[in-house]
């Protein structure tokens, strides 16, 4: 046989054609498959006269990122159980081709006994009509519904349906997992059937570039066969091989899971700004570079850099405010890629910055007293005194000028009288606010006419 026979040129996707027929091939998603688990019920024997009572009737919603198995483990539960199989795609079906499977699968049901499993990818897009569409033939036993989704089901699923059904997560497979795929694909008669060999360093590079994507992998694996098993690319009379060469030719970077509306955009940007507050500037650069890669808008990561300033930041470096808006502001004057580069900088100045949250610790206490309706009127002497009138109503009278006092710091109440000596703001011993502390002791001191404490002299190393 020669290569390009093995390799069925123009035929059906190597990773179809590697798709498991039974839950035993199935590589990865160990914790799913255990025994007694739902997956394994479901895939045990079942006619439908026991189908309502039978544990493994249970409609099941796979929630996991692409290439972990969802239509996968659906076929191979169906062809396992020897019940009726149907698959419907969200983004081509309709309601009425929901009611018809409904009505097709209460007939086999009454007519032949035998039970209907339907399978719809990407249950994300239906409408919240389209899934009502789906709750009878739930409810009623008419079939048992397998749906697979990428994003998050408590936000793309209706609640009825939900709670109907089994909420199963994927994982990305495993390093492990890829590569008994890969190595059972190179030797299967279903896959390349042995006319190519896989180099060890090929192997490793088709595994780190797959991220946990069987079907990328399995993808990425056919194109550099069919490079590899090319005629004039390799040596006379030898089986062809796959570099890693070959495949860096063909596959130019690794598949980045990422969503610009779904978890992975929320769960990295939630690491980028607790990497950048737990000083790891490493970490934070490498959260960076995936957003940047994965074509988030560069604004949204700007805006994120801002709250970081002020919100982590604060007053124990004043300048990391102006750093981020600078950043921002450059960007959106340079745009990307270059842009990336003062995203970078105001990263690394953030992350190897002093950390300090007391400014905006300080609001929070001072929005709770204000929810709780710890108010006051405005002491007399600081209301406006600008209009007629005002001053026959003694606004203003007793307002001592701060900068005619010494240091310009008048000893005057500020606070309502309800929150006198009432302090918010409590800076930490870090960066600047090691200066502002016992400046704020001093500044606190000349306000209410007490004594002065004295400075203290900075402590050498």
């Amino acid at each position: 046989m020669t290569g390009q026979q093995g390799l069925r040129t123009g035929s059906t996707p190597l990773a179809v054609r590697m798709r498991p027929t039974s839950l035993e091939e199935v590589a990865g998603q160990r914790h799913l498959l255990g025994a007694g688990s739902p997956l394994v019920n479901l895939a045990r024997d079942a006619t439908a006269r026991d189908a309502a009572e039978a544990s493994g009737s249970v409609s099941v919603i796979l929630w996991g990122p692409p290439g972990t198995g969802k239509t996968t483990l659906a076929q191979a539960i169906a062809r396992s159980s020897g019940r009726h199989f149907v698959e419907l795609s969200a983004v081509t079906a309709g309601v009425k081709d929901v009611r018809q499977v409904m009505e097709e699968a209460r007939s086999t049901r009454d007519l032949y006994g035998v039970s209907t499993v339907l399978f719809l990818d990407e249950i994300h897009r239906f409408t919240k009509a389209q899934q009502d569409a789906l709750l009878p033939g739930v409810e009623n036993g008419w079939v048992i519904l397998v749906a697979a989704t990428t994003e998050n089901p408590s936000f793309s699923v209706i609640a009825p349906l939900l709670s109907r059904s089994l909420l199963l997560t994927l994982e990305p497979l495993s390093e492990d997992d890829l590569g008994v795929l890969i190595d059972r694909a190179v030797a299967d008669p279903r896959g390349l059937d042995g006319v190519v060999e896989l180099s060890a360093d090929a192997r490793a590079a088709i595994i780190r570039l797959a991220s946990g994507d069987a079907r990328r992998a399995l993808t990425a694996l056919e194109a550099a066969a069919t490079v590899a098993a090319a005629p004039g690319t390799g040596e006379e009379g030898r089986t062809p091989e796959i570099t890693a060469e070959i495949v860096a030719a063909t596959v130019d970077r690794a598949l980045l899971r990422y969503d610009r509306q779904g978890d992975e955009h929320y769960d990295v940007i939630s690491a980028f700004i607790k990497s950048v507050r737990g000083s790891d500037v490493d970490a934070a650069l490498h959260y960076l570079a995936r957003m940047i890669e994965a074509g988030e808008d560069p604004r949204f990561i700007a805006r994120r850099i801002m709250i970081s300033a002020a919100e982590d930041i604060g007053m124990a470096d004043p300048n990391a405010l102006s750093v981020a808006v600078s950043a921002a502001e450059g960007v959106q004057l340079i745009g990307m890629p270059e842009g990336r580069i003062l995203l970078a900088e105001a990263v690394v100045y953030l992350a190897t910055a002093p950390k300090s949250n007391a400014s905006y610790l300080a609001l929070d206490k001072a929005i709770a007293d204000v929810r709780a309706g710890r108010i006051g009127r405005v002491p007399v002497h600081l209301r406006d005194a600008h209009y007629p009138g005002a001053k026959r109503l003694g606004h203003g009278k007793g307002y001592k000028y701060a900068h005619d006092a010494a240091y310009s710091v008048a000893e005057q109440q500020y606070l309502p009288d309800e929150l006198r000596g009432t302090r918010y703001y409590d800076p930490t011993g870090n960066g600047y606010e090691r200066e502002v502390g016992p400046r704020l002791e001093r500044l606190r001191a000349l306000l209410t006419g007490q004594p002065m404490p004295k400075r203290e002299e900075p402590q050498g190393e």
